[in-house]
């Protein structure tokens, strides 16, 4: 089996053939996004000063540390793991509608809200194993840009760009499957 790496932007034909418990990998832009961007999104219209479309987010909330490198946003990853995918549930079917993002990534399922949004517009929902932060910092190129910095580190939006970012199992495909779903039965 050839190794499967999606490079952003990512187009709805990237995603057709891709089904729950494949593994996959991201080059390209990442973003992290978690409760407060999508509050932000959702409940209060603000509109994200990142362009999500074809793009990826990540439910983390990383550690970060200045640098000095000059092209970027002055800081590196040491540490960057999931959180929980479930807390963004209620907002997500919108959020993906809102931004047009392709590729939604955290830790453990979600449910039939998010399955929805990944039908209607074409995004799949991926877990990356937990404990395995110190790995994801090593995929990270850079850090490209910080935005939205008064919400803290973890809630902040942290821009990247990453190399071979994974493994990624996916959870939820356009088709409508659900791998913690169907798991359970």
């Amino acid at each position: 089996m050839s190794k499967k790496i999606l490079t952003t932007p990512i187009q709805n034909k990237d995603l057709e053939d891709i089904r729950i418990g494949d593994i996959i990998y991201l080059s390209g832009f990442l973003c992290t996004a978690r409760d407060c961007a999508h509050t932000r999104l959702i409940k209060q219209g603000r509109r994200l000063p990142v362009d999500l479309a074809g793009r990826a987010i990540f439910h983390a909330g990383p550690i970060m540390v200045p640098c000095g490198n000059a092209s970027g946003s002055g800081y590196k990853v040491v540490s960057i793991g999931p959180t929980t995918s479930m807390r963004m549930e209620k907002f997500e079917k919108q959020f993906i509608e809102q931004t047009g993002v392709k590729l939604i990534i955290g830790k453990g399922g979600m449910g039939p809200n998010t399955v929805a949004g990944c039908v209607a517009c074409k995004a799949i929902h991926c877990v990356f194993p937990g404990g395995c932060a110190v790995l994801a910092a090593h995929c990270v190129e850079e850090v490209e840009d910080v935005q939205w910095p008064d919400l803290g580190m973890p809630e902040s939006l942290w821009v990247m760009r990453v190399k071979e970012f994974g493994p990624l199992i996916v959870s939820i495909d356009t088709h409508g499957g659900n791998l913690f779903e169907q798991n359970k039965k």
